[in-house]
């Protein structure tokens, strides 16, 4: 039984997604991490499969999945290539605001491509000027005759080269503040739209993420997402919580890479002096039970967390954060015990096990907004009453 409670259609999805992480993204992960080249044989994978239309309603081409399936997608990518997975949960992500953004112009026509695999987005949301609260853009919306026109310098844009829109926010014309910010639609052929240059981080080497350069856009009423200033509403209330339980099970996937690594590594590694194997130690079996388990804990409250969701109840905002916030801390507990428990050979990016690089991916989700220190001042806030802005 998945933990994620996949219905029989969840199920085929999961299932497509398995032969896609081991066949195609696993084997080019090390390469991807290695040149830090985005992981274009697993989006074009994604792509023929119909998964990048995973979410999208069935009469527009799509899947018309919901959250259970994705998260597994996400976390099946995770195990095998969190590049992959990370690309693959801002397009889902911004393929829903796209989805519920009743005013956007050609939007049936361009979820029909996002369905067909022709069509990759990404969210533009962090800006340099307010860094990981990417809730409080400083760019603005300025009006114009035909429409609007923006300038903004946005920050770690994930497939920043590669997409063929970003999800984007400035504030609204004549905003008081903010967060009275509108969500648009940028076309990335636009030449007033430049990525900044190649990423060089320490983990998720693959996903093209870059500081981008938005000059005097032109942005049409009909490219609008939202409503003047309703910007942090989509924020809120669709982006972030797929966001957040998408990067929650992408960083499950690697929890289940390192467990399944460490498995293998204390099992089949021997002594020659004595015969005996790394797994008769009990302490790093020790290690490997404490990776375990917390893996699946963590699973178990995500997969509660999306029941929650479903249901509409008030409380599915703070075990959105709270499943996100135990996934990235459980990651960053499980790679580290993973690197203990293996020793030498996981510190070698030449080991048979990339454990190394799951452990660097780890890292990359702590620091990726909102933060786990923002994640828990909001909890915080929610279990006390606070409104979170």
């Amino acid at each position: 039984m998945h933990p994620y409670g996949l219905d029989e259609q969840s199920s085929s999805h999961h299932s497509l997604s398995l032969t896609i992480a081991d066949e195609t993204a696993a084997r080019h992960a090390a390469d991807v991490d290695r040149r830090g080249r985005f992981p274009e044989e697993s989006l074009r994978a994604l792509g023929a499969a119909g998964l990048l239309g995973l979410t999208v309603p069935v009469e527009l081409g799509g899947r018309g999945a919901g959250l259970r399936a994705f998260c597994a997608v996400a976390e099946e990518l995770g195990r095998a290539c969190a590049s992959s997975a990370m690309v693959y949960v801002m397009h889902v992500s911004a393929t829903q605001a796209i989805a519920a953004a009743g005013s956007l112009g050609g939007r049936d026509a361009l979820l029909r491509s996002i369905a067909k695999g022709e069509h990759l987005t990404t969210l533009s949301l962090s800006e340099r000027g307010s860094r990981s609260q990417f809730w409080a853009p400083v760019s603005k919306l300025v009006a114009g005759q035909d429409g609007f026109v923006t300038t903004a310098a946005k920050s770690w844009v994930t497939s920043a080269t590669h997409a063929d829109s970003y999800v984007s926010s400035a504030q609204a014309p004549g905003a008081g503040s903010p967060l009275e910010s509108t969500i648009y639609l940028a076309r990335t052929t636009s030449d007033a739209i430049r990525p900044q240059g190649g990423f060089d981080g320490l983990g998720l080497r693959g996903n093209d993420s870059q500081p981008v350069s938005i000059e005097a856009y032109a942005v049409g009423k009909s490219d609008l997402l939202t409503e003047q200033g309703k910007g942090a509403d989509m924020m809120l209330g669709v982006i972030l919580p797929w966001f957040a339980v998408g990067t929650a099970a992408m960083a499950h996937g690697l929890c289940r890479a390192a467990v399944a690594a460490t498995a293998h590594h204390l099992s089949s590694t021997t002594f020659e002096h004595s015969g005996t194997a790394l797994r008769d130690l009990p302490q790093l079996r020790a290690r490997l039970a404490t990776m375990s388990v917390g893996t699946e804990a963590s699973r178990a409250l995500l997969g509660r967390t999306l029941g929650i969701m479903e249901s509409g109840a008030a409380e599915a905002p703070l075990f959105v954060l709270s499943s996100r916030k135990l996934a990235l801390e459980t990651a960053l507990e499980v790679t580290d015990l993973a690197m203990k428990a293996c020793g030498g050979a996981a510190f070698s990016r030449h080991g048979a096990a990339p454990i190394e690089r799951m452990h660097r991916d780890a890292r990359a989700g702590w620091v990726m907004a909102p933060t786990v220190d923002h994640l828990d001042d909001f909890i915080g806030k929610a279990l006390t009453g606070l409104p979170l802005f």
